[in-house]
């Protein structure tokens, strides 16, 4: 219960990358044989990639992660557009990878506005159009929270973001083969996804760049990706993340109505039999996946290690900082306090995760919050 951490590979995904271990393992570079067998691997999951967002081949470049997208984004647009303004829009609510970014180059002279989310996560397009100044050189808000699960109106924004010829980002890396997206639809200029969270392997992901936007590399070495990310390519896993985004694509429609299945069974169920029990994140705009649950005077890392010992992983949050004591950034911007935020639990479905296994959890969950409860000096009950 804890897919937006990661996900196990797929079989078919590891069958595709085995070749390039060792029969197939050449440089892509190179002009001979091995090194073509190679290139070709290379191109045909680049247009794996591309075709689940709705993007042109050569608008894809590979990267190490969501993370490492996310940066050559922000980054490279910042500093190539120095001169034509220092001024950032993002949102509160934005995954570390983005906020992190956006305050490192706070510390280097540009200004970033962060904005407000209502109660449900949702960012208000409204609010993006008034934040655009004379010196907007980027907008970057999230497709759909790592936390919550709320899907932000991108859409609407994108034709914001074009009517005042700002670039716009999205950090894509929880919507990207699990709700459809399109970049042309959507009016985005960069597009962030990530390999392990759509059954790939890890270490991988990839940024969509619209062509003719300009950006400044972060990387420089040899001119790989379109001189974009200079680094010897990691055919394995860009072939199993092509892979994934080929089984993403083909299992899209139906997976999408099998977890929202499962997770409306998840909410109803625990809201109903947990007394003081509260969903976070928009009800109907939200992944069909996640489901980020609350409960009154209960400590979310004692119920996490609760459930682990009864077999069913989850998280309080998200999975990359969910080791700090700090309550969740995310929760404290939809207007919680550090009390309720530390309550909180993030269960996330998967395309393995059955219908018993919900019910499991259904069954397991009111006993464990009960249990704590008793020895919590908070419940009042």
């Amino acid at each position: 219960m804890d897919h937006a951490a990661t996900t196990a590979a797929d079989p078919d995904v590891i069958t595709a990358m085995l070749p390039y271990f060792r029969e197939s393992f050449g440089n892509a570079s190179s002009l001979h044989t091995l090194g073509q067998e190679a290139k070709k691997a290379l191109e045909n999951a680049r247009e794996e990639v591309a075709t689940l967002i709705g993007a042109k081949n050569d608008e894809m470049i590979f990267t190490a992660g969501g993370t490492e997208s996310d940066n050559i984004a922000i980054q490279g647009v910042a500093h190539r557009n120095r001169k034509k303004g220092g001024h950032i829009i993002t949102t509160k609510i934005e995954h570390p990878a983005v906020l992190n970014t956006c305050k490192h180059l706070e510390a280097q002279g540009f200004k970033v506005t962060y904005l407000p989310v209502d109660k449900d996560g949702l960012i208000s397009a409204k609010d993006v159009e008034s934040a655009i100044k004379e010196d907007t050189i980027l907008i970057t808000i999230m497709h759909a929270n790592n936390e919550i699960g709320t899907i932000e109106p991108i859409e609407e924004i994108g034709k914001i973001a074009k009517k005042h010829s700002v670039p716009f980002h999205t950090d894509a890396v929880q919507s990207v083969g699990k709700i459809p997206v399109n970049v042309d639809k959507t009016n985005l200029d960069m597009l962030s996804i990530s390999s392990h969270k759509i059954y790939g392997p890890k270490g991988v992901g990839a940024l969509y760049i619209r062509n003719g936007v300009k950006l400044e590399p972060l990387v420089h070495g040899g001119g790989h990706e379109k001189g974009m990310r200079s680094s010897t390519e990691n055919i394995p896993g860009i072939v199993g993340f092509g892979k994934a985004c080929s089984l993403a694509k083909e299992k899209l429609e139906t997976e999408m109505q099998r977890l929202t299945k499962l997770r409306d069974t998840l909410i109803d169920n625990i809201l109903h039999n947990v007394e003081e029990s509260y969903l976070d994140g928009h009800r109907t705009k939200r992944l069909p996946n996640n489901v980020n649950l609350r409960f009154s005077a209960i400590e979310g890392e004692s119920l996490v290690l609760s459930l682990d010992a009864k077999g069913i992983a989850a998280s309080t949050g998200s999975a990359c900082s969910s080791k700090k004591l700090e309550p969740s950034h995310v929760l404290m911007a939809i207007g919680l306090n550090e009390v309720e935020a530390h309550g909180s639990l993030r269960l996330t479905l998967g395309r393995w995760n059955t219908k018993e296994e919900v019910e499991y959890v259904c069954g397991v969950l009111p006993e464990v919050v009960g249990r704590l409860r008793s020895m919590s000096p908070l419940w009042h009950k």
